[in-house]
């Protein structure tokens, strides 16, 4: 193999699933003999929402400032691993004709579509535009943009540009399916198509159950206290502090986040990523869906036959103790090493 491969996402966005997102595809696309780095975008506007978002992330409620010094370790541990992967010279968001030349650009394994994204919506970069080299899309995703709306006309052009196209959830299949009349092939997340690139599983897990999760609705959170308390668990909250944790490491940067996944007994979330993380690690796990990440939960665990993973205020406390101590079933793991194999073969094309 050979030729230069930039990778395009939101990789130093403050945010676990970004983070490793973007590793893993690095990593994971150098380890198949490619000179892999990542487009290294920037943007003050966007810079400065990412940190607003870090500090009051459940806005219009406002996260009390007994909570800074801890978020405020998590932004400079972000900072110091974003540091520490293969990018590119900066250029500027929107002129994405300043980027550097490679052979191919890979742009996805996120949600880079999602004209719903409160501060990376309908932004023309992720799109192809003014970039120069092959275009192939890996793992992206429209994310909560329901597939109903459809796409117009632009943006259905600029995809027709791809040299290759795939998705990580039924939603942007059927939207890339309506707007350009084929149906693009369903791939792995990278966290799960290259786990090699995560930390390893400790032999024995913790005593906790891991909460990921900001603006939990109240039953969840009460489902999760009465699940940890029966299982004789603490709870560890990650990445936002909560009110219902007994331990709080919204402080944790993106290693430790990986590490403290790794070691759970339990994980319940309200995340896509809180969701692959349980999964990789064949973790006992519930999800509970939101408006905002609902499509990319269920596209997800619907893919992986795991929906009985997301739970609703209507779920039986019998039925969430059952999913918080019964790990990611056989059925669910064959599901996963089928999608490498579809997800392998799909890069092997794109690439060649």
């Amino acid at each position: 193999m050979s030729g230069t491969v930039g990778v395009l996402t939101f990789h130093a966005s403050i945010n676990y699933g970004s983070y490793w997102q973007a590793r893993c595809l690095v990593e994971g696309l150098a380890g198949r003999g490619r000179s892999v780095t990542l487009l290294d975008h920037e943007s003050a506007a966007v810079r400065s929402a990412e940190l607003r978002s870090a500090f009051q992330p459940d806005l219009p409620r406002r996260t009390p400032r007994r909570h800074f010094p801890a978020l405020g370790r998590k932004v400079r541990a972000f900072a110091q691993a974003v540091a520490d992967l293969p990018r590119s010279p900066a250029f500027p968001l929107d002129h994405p004709e300043r980027a550097p030349d490679v052979d191919t650009v890979v742009i996805g394994s996120d949600e880079v579509w999602n004209f719903a994204h409160p501060w990376y919506s309908a932004r023309p970069l992720f799109f192809g535009e003014g970039l120069r080299g092959r275009l192939v899309s890996y793992a992206a995703s429209f994310g909560g943009h329901d597939a109903s709306h459809g796409l117009d006309a632009g943006w259905a052009a600029r995809l027709a540009r791809f040299d290759a196209l795939s998705v990580r959830d039924a939603n942007s299949q059927a939207m890339v399916a309506a707007a350009l009349g084929r149906t693009p092939p369903l791939v792995l997340d990278p966290c799960l198509q290259f786990p090699d690139v995560l930390p390893p599983a400790p032999p024995v897990s913790g005593d906790y159950l891991l909460l990921y999760g900001h603006g939990l609705p109240d039953w969840f959170a009460r489902q999760v206290r009465a699940q940890a308390d029966a299982m004789g668990l603490g709870i560890v909250t990650v990445g936002y502090p909560h009110p219902v944790a007994d331990t709080d490491r919204s402080d944790a940067g993106p290693i430790a986040f990986a590490t403290l996944m790794a070691g759970a007994r339990a994980v319940a979330t309200s995340f896509f990523h809180g969701a692959v993380f349980a999964l990789h690690y064949g973790r006992p796990f519930v999800a509970a869906t939101s408006p905002y990440r609902r499509l990319k939960l269920e596209g997800l665990t619907g893919s992986l036959d795991a929906t009985h993973r997301l739970i609703d205020p209507q779920t039986p406390a019998a039925a969430a103790r059952a999913l918080l101590e019964t790990p990611v079933e056989p059925v669910v793991r064959a599901r996963i090493a089928e999608g490498r194999v579809r997800s392998a073969a799909f890069l092997d094309d794109a690439l060649g």
